[in-house]
């Protein structure tokens, strides 16, 4: 399978892992306005950039690992989930400040709103063992592996 470099952040990732369910959006890092933020400026910092939250997966000779960076939110605003005993999901949100009528902002850069990754599970996954925590804005989700068992050869003796 092809590597293709990733040229916003450096690191490489297979465009063709059969595992990941994000679809590609290739405007997603462009300043473009869109018709609901254009129209109903209300709804813009809600809906910004705090769905594209990233997520890092390795897989061990012991596990796979999911690394989420979701700083400034606690473990109760945090779910993590297995779906149809395949699919890991994680998911949340972070609520927008609440706005003061005497406040006046000068810059408003930290992103709000709901999140959602999923990332479809090999065969080899234990989805009844899985473990999460969270540490300094970083949910580690260990999703243990099964023994690939090796298959047993036996020689038949060919007779006549």
């Amino acid at each position: 399978m092809s590597l293709i470099p990733n040229i916003f952040g450096g690191r490489r990732s297979n465009v063709f892992d059969p595992f990941s369910l994000d679809m590609w959006d290739p405007f997603k890092d462009f300043p473009f306005p869109n018709s609901v933020s254009t129209s109903f400026p209300e709804f813009s910092r809600e809906n910004s950039a705090f769905v594209s939250t990233r997520v890092d997966w390795k897989e061990t000779p012991e596990a796979h690992v999911f690394k989420a960076d979701i700083p400034g939110l606690k473990k109760e605003e945090v779910k993590v989930q297995i779906e149809d005993d395949k699919v890991l999901q994680i998911s949340g949100e972070r609520n927008v400040e609440k706005e003061d009528k005497n406040d006046t902002w000068h810059r408003v850069e930290r992103s709000s709103g709901k999140f959602m990754r999923r990332f479809r599970l090999p065969e080899n996954a234990k989805v009844n063992e899985v473990k999460a925590s969270m540490e300094n804005g970083v949910l580690t989700v260990t999703v243990p592996k099964e023994e690939v068992k090796n298959h047993d050869v036996k020689a038949i003796e060919i007779s006549g």
